[in-house]
């Protein structure tokens, strides 16, 4: 079954920005195809050190739970991200994993034709920045980003009030069906 992998990028298990996720998760799974959430609360992710080792070693060297991350990632057909915005992009762990993650693909190549994209979530500021600090690892690992009908970003603060933004969860849910019909039409075609 083809499946989506989203990457919850807050320190609170079920947060503002696992709620998004998760409603992302749900307009995928209506659309007939496997979601699973992973989040990074609880885990301490560290920077890449830039040692090359995972040229041969295909996964890191670095064991702190994210070689589980890649292991999951290599099987299923789009990832999506989610980060909260707590001063003005995304955070650092997040970043660092994706650093990591694009790495190891560097050199196995292992998200080309993956469909997906960024989510931001925030008080007031710093989505456009946050979206765009992390587009750049979608862009540059050969992955496809689907639009929606506005930037993929919903605002909240207290937890639960991303529920209040009608608008910005909408936006979600279409990005989410336009990532689930972008990987059936690929897949069912077979063009990668």
């Amino acid at each position: 079954m083809k499946k989506v992998l989203l990457l919850c990028g807050s320190p609170r298990k079920k947060g503002n920005t696992y709620q998004v996720l998760d409603e992302c998760a749900r307009a995928i799974e209506q659309e007939g195809l496997e979601t699973e959430i992973i989040s990074l609360a609880g885990k301490n992710i560290r920077s890449c050190i830039h040692c090359k080792k995972c040229a041969e070693l295909n996964e890191c060297v670095l064991d702190d739970g994210l070689n589980e991350i890649i292991a999951k990632l290599r099987k299923s057909d789009g990832f999506i991200v989610g980060s909260p915005v707590y001063f003005g992009s995304a955070r650092g762990d997040l970043m660092a994993a994706l650093q990591r993650i694009g790495m190891v693909s560097f050199y196995h190549d292992f998200l080309s034709w993956k469909v997906g994209g960024p989510l931001s979530i925030a008080r007031r500021g710093g989505h456009t920045s946050t979206l765009q600090e992390m587009l750049m690892f979608f862009l540059y690992n050969d992955m496809i980003v689907p639009g929606s009908s506005s930037w993929n970003m919903v605002f909240g603060w207290a937890p639960g009030e991303v529920q209040d933004d009608k608008e910005g969860m909408k936006v979600i849910k279409k990005f989410g069906v336009n990532v689930a019909t972008l990987i059936k039409k690929i897949k069912n075609n077979q063009v990668a």
